[in-house]
């Protein structure tokens, strides 16, 4: 399953939240406007690697829909968030934008936002109260969605 771990993180996150910013920094040749910025870049990426650590030995499963966590995720991050990979990824890609000063990469960041609440909304969230049943109800009481 570990395996399954990483190829998912580097497929998922990975691909969203550094390839795809990344190229599109190279590609456009853009400099670095604000390195300070970074730090929310930094911030992102320790919340996010925390969040796949938990779905990881919590829910013992891994961020991909193909390999989900069978338990209920309600540890560390989870416990001030109903989805904090997902605030994660945000953070990054704002961090990204700021530091690249780039219009381009904040309507990015804007657009795959959007596609993460819809994706919760009508996906995720349906699913998890099928799944769980009483113990997701429990949870999505108590944890506000994103703050």
């Amino acid at each position: 399953m570990f395996v399954r771990a990483v190829i998912a993180f580097l497929a998922l996150p990975g691909v969203v939240a550094f390839a795809v910013p990344l190229a599109w920094a190279w590609r456009a040749r853009m400099p670095l406007q604000g390195p300070w910025c970074l730090a929310l870049v930094a911030l992102g990426s320790i919340g996010l690697l925390w969040c796949v650590r938990d779905f990881y030995v919590s829910g013992k499963g891994t961020l991909a829909p193909w390999t989900p966590p069978k338990h209920l995720v309600v540890v560390g991050l989870y416990r001030y968030s109903r989805n904090p990979m997902y605030v994660a990824v945000a953070t990054i890609l704002l961090g990204w934008a700021c530091a690249f000063a780039s219009p381009g990469l904040l309507a990015y960041a804007l657009a795959v936002m959007l596609a993460f609440h819809l994706r919760v909304v009508f996906g995720e969230e349906p699913w998890l109260a099928r799944t769980h049943g009483d113990a997701w109800k429990r949870y999505a009481a108590r944890v506000r969605r994103w703050f």
